[in-house]
C-alpha cells in the first residue's frame, strides 16, 4: 500500500494568458503512482483524483464536455457556481455533483475566498472533449491536441 498526505504534495498552478482562467491542483493519483500516459490500467489507474483550488473571481478552465469521461465533484471549502447545460447552480461546502459524458460544465469562483473541490474522473483511454463557446475539439490520439481544423492553443477563442 502506498500512502500520501495532501500537505506533502506541491500545488501545480496555472493561469491563462489573459488571466481569465486560473487555479492550482494537487494531483493525488499521480502522487500515488499514476502514469497518465500509459494505456496499462495497472499504471494508469481506473480513476484520477485531484484537489483543485480556484481563486476568487476565476474559472479553472473553459466550458467543456467530455466524450466518455465521468467526473464527480465534492466541494470542500469556499463558494461558487457551476455552469451546466441548464444554466448556473450555486455551490457550497458539502455539495457533491456528477457530470456524465457529453454534458458540458465549468466551475466558477464567484465567492470571496478560494474554492476547493475534490474531483474524481474515471480516465477512459482515447478521451476527447468539446468546447461549446469556442466550437473546438480536444483530441488525444496519442498526444493532446486542440482542434478546429488545425492545431490550436488551449485558450484560443476562450478569452
Amino acid at each position: 500500500m502506498k500512502k500520501i498526505n495532501v500537505r506533502d504534495i506541491a500545488a501545480d498552478p496555472w493561469t491563462s494568458p489573459k488571466g481569465t482562467y486560473a487555479g492550482s491542483s494537487k494531483e493525488l493519483s499521480i502522487a500515488l503512482g499514476r502514469d497518465p500516459t500509459s494505456t496499462d490500467l495497472q499504471k494508469r489507474h481506473p480513476f484520477d483524483v485531484e484537489l483543485c483550488t480556484i481563486p476568487p473571481g476565476k474559472k479553472p478552465w473553459p466550458y467543456h464536455s467530455h466524450s466518455a469521461q465521468w467526473e464527480f465533484y465534492h466541494v470542500l471549502s469556499g463558494r461558487g457556481s457551476v455552469r451546466h447545460k441548464d444554466g448556473l447552480t450555486p455551490i457550497e461546502p458539502g455539495d457533491a455533483f456528477l457530470f456524465p459524458p457529453e454534458e458540458p460544465h465549468q466551475l466558477i469562483n464567484d465567492g470571496t475566498e478560494d474554492l476547493i473541490v475534490c474531483i474524481i474522473a474515471d480516465n477512459p483511454v482515447g478521451e476527447s472533449g468539446y468546447y461549446p463557446d469556442s466550437k473546438k475539439w480536444l483530441v488525444r490520439s496519442p498526444e493532446r491536441r486542440i482542434l478546429r481544423s488545425e492545431p490550436l492553443d488551449y485558450y484560443d477563442g476562450e478569452e
